[in-house]
């Protein structure tokens, strides 16, 4: 491909709105679990105590489960984003797709 057609691919308005779409989405879990880790080690750096108290009175501490409830979390939000990325973002791909080829096959005429 010639780089004119690479530039109206580029331009290419499914194609921003994917590439935008999925930035986003990436950017928004990304922060979301970024808060939740960074804020769990401030935590255990700030506020020892709260985390060595028991939860009900017995050997578990409250530091087990938010720490077993930040894995969760990341897989989560995982699949959060392959459910939308196969029921959103996947149908915007193949649109953006069928145009990339409409291009490509152009150069061919």
């Amino acid at each position: 491909m010639d780089e004119a057609h690479v530039e109206r691919i580029l331009q290419n308005p499914k194609f921003k709105e994917m590439v935008s779409r999925k930035s986003r989405l990436s950017w928004t879990l990304t922060i979301i679990m970024l808060i939740v880790y960074v804020g769990f080690m401030l935590l255990v750096g700030y506020n020892k105590e709260f985390l060595m108290s028991s939860v009900s009175g017995g050997v578990t501490t409250v530091g087990m489960p938010l720490g077993l409830s930040i894995i969760v979390l990341s897989f989560i939000l995982c699949g959060v984003y392959s459910y939308i990325a196969n029921n959103k973002l996947d149908a915007l791909n193949e649109e953006a797709m069928r145009e990339v080829e409409a291009i490509a096959n152009e150069k061919g005429q």
